[in-house]
């Protein structure tokens, strides 16, 4: 039985999403009788599918009882949790031929590693970057003869994209095949602590870059609990990709996660992408997501994914969720210990398991393969091995989950409080405002912020430029932090897995480009951040903003309106 105030919200969230998702559905129907097949279209069309095949797909693509699987990859060298799938299409290719059935390489997806845009130009096209790959996932799926897909994709704005460009074909059957994180280098403590000496001036740029070496150090996810692996856990909960696979390390053979994910497409009970992605498959990703401290970039993506699928999930949504979630995970920046760690302790599955016996998620929902998510849940569950690291309901971390919404003459803005002690979630300072990263360093630098001080960094929004991480100033503001003084971060921008200690208000809404408050700051105006009862106020500050609050789950609006007409939708709505 589900839990009385989880049913309300749902029941909240599908009575909302009635017209938009009737719409969806619509647009879903008319697509499916005009889908392109090999079976369908004419012969002079079809000889440009078979004609780079080899023989023997040739054969199975021709046969009308067998299905065409789409492969969709973000293959890259540049993206370390990408480079694994370079070996997947064979894999691929060859499990489906034993089946029976076809796979062919359709499309592939760019991916940016904001590990190496942070703090530079590049970062103001991570965000953007999802509606490019949405696109990219869109039209393989819209012009190639694929019946399903298999969808390659980890980390941070690449999944959402996918998932996104996905749904917008969500008549087809589509599921995601994970990569896994890297092998565990050096801790992220001593990570933070060589970052943070540098900034003092104790070690070098050389021993810096050791010291980074030896915590990325291969193929697979960053072993931290940012967007790349809470994205891992989403689809997961979503139902998308088998329990437990994503958080299992990248050296080890994923030849049994693969054959179960393809056979399960593959087979003619294999559910369409709309009947995964539902109201109360939404609910449980967001559950899970909060019951882990997961990254605050999934206020953005999974409102985003939810329109992409006609459905209305609010910022309020997941703060009502919040309350209810108590948190049952420690991964670093929540606690010390890193995602291998987390998974070698029971892992998604034990959570999932705690959540589901408390009544927390939908046991209904349904996976790609049709069965319902707690059969899939108690077929994976793994004993815990390490109550430090996973809790149990009875004794939680946290009894409220790791994302706190706050609202105040400021606007609308999440705060991760499950990386913040509850002792440091109210900061009452003067601000220093600042229209960039490197504004601050430069403050810094200049011994100007050794004091109380709510440090604002505005015009970072997504029509500013981009809404790019923050993630540079982590290291500077803990540095302020561990000398006892009040300090907080207020921005427009965004800051993902990366948050830490210091309490952080981001994603703040309307943002300064488009005449929200945070833009009439002015320096030593007296800023009350209260992360335990949900504030943001500039108690100075006598304009009242009039400007409507906007759900924050797109990068550019302008640039989605482009994949909406290229797909024939010119009233979406799926990101607006």
């Amino acid at each position: 039985m589900c839990n009385k105030l989880l049913a309300k919200i749902t029941e909240n969230l599908e009575q909302r999403s009635i017209s938009s998702r009737t719409q969806y559905l619509s647009r879903l129907k008319n697509l499916k009788e005009n889908q392109l097949s090999t079976h369908s279209i004419e012969p002079s069309n079809a000889a440009h599918v078979f004609a780079a095949l080899d023989k023997q797909r040739r054969t199975i693509i021709r046969q009308k009882s067998s299905y065409t699987l789409g492969i969709i990859s973000s293959y890259n060298e540049v993206v370390s949790a990408h480079a694994p799938y370079r070996h997947y299409p064979e894999k691929i290719k060859s499990i489906s031929a034993k089946l029976g059935h076809s796979a062919i390489f359709v499309g592939g997806v760019p991916a940016i590693c904001d590990g190496v845009v942070q703090g530079y130009q590049g970062m103001e096209l991570s965000l953007m970057s999802r509606d490019v790959i949405a696109m990219a996932t869109a039209i393989p799926l819209s012009c190639a003869t694929a019946d399903r897909a298999v969808l390659l994709g980890t980390c941070d704005k690449i999944v959402p994209g996918m998932l996104i460009g996905a749904l917008s074909r969500g008549h087809i059957p589509s599921a995601f095949l994970p990569a896994g994180p890297m092998s565990t280098g050096i801790s992220n403590a001593e990570k933070s602590k060589a970052r943070q000496d540098f900034h003092r001036g104790e070690i070098d740029l050389e021993q810096l870059t050791d010291t980074e070496c030896k915590c990325y150090h291969s193929e697979g996810t960053c072993t931290f609990y940012g967007t790349a692996n809470t994205n891992q856990v989403m689809l997961e909960a979503l139902g998308l990709q088998p329990i437990d696979s994503g958080l299992s390390k990248a050296c080890m053979d994923k030849s049994s996660v693969i054959n179960e994910v393809v056979s399960g497409l593959l087979d003619n009970t294999a559910l369409p992408l709309y009947q995964v992605i539902t109201e109360k498959s939404l609910i449980n990703a967001c559950v899970v997501w909060l019951a882990t401290g997961g990254s605050t970039n999934h206020t953005l993506h999974l409102v985003a994914i939810a329109r992409a699928a006609g459905i209305d999930l609010r910022w309020e949504d997941i703060d009502q969720l919040s309350d209810i979630v108590p948190l049952l995970a420690k991964i670093y920046p929540n606690g010390p210990a890193d995602v291998n760690q987390f998974h070698d302790a029971g892992g998604v599955s034990a959570i999932m398991a705690e959540l589901l016996s408390a009544g927390l998620l939908h046991p209904d929902a349904l996976c790609f393969n049709n069965q319902p998510i707690s059969k899939q849940i108690l077929t994976a569950e793994r004993k815990v091995s390490d109550r430090a690291i996973i809790a149990d309901l009875e004794h939680p971390f946290s009894p409220s989950g790791g994302i706190k919404l706050l609202q105040g003459n400021l606007g609308q803005g999440i705060m991760k409080v499950s990386a913040v002690s509850e002792a440091k979630r109210i900061v009452k300072a003067p601000a220093r405002v600042f229209e960039s990263q490197l504004a601050v360093h430069q403050a810094f630098q200049n011994d100007e912020l050794w004091q109380d001080v709510v440090v604002v960094v505005k015009n970072q929004g997504p029509t500013a430029n981009g809404m790019p991480e923050l993630h540079k100033l982590i290291p500077l503001l803990g540095i302020i932090y561990d000398k006892g003084y009040q300090v907080a971060l207020v921005t427009d921008g965004r800051l993902s897995g990366a948050s830490g200690k210091v309490p952080a208000v981001v994603h703040i809404t309307p943002e300064a480009k488009k005449g929200g408050s945070i833009d009439l700051i002015k320096d030593g105006q007296i800023i009350e951040v209260d992360g335990i009862h949900g504030i943001l106020n500039d108690i100075e500050l006598t304009y009242t903003n009039e400007i409507a609050y906007e759900p924050q789950g797109w990068a550019s609006k302008d640039l989605f309106d482009g994949l909406r007409l290229a797909l024939g939708h010119p009233n979406n709505g799926a990101m607006s």
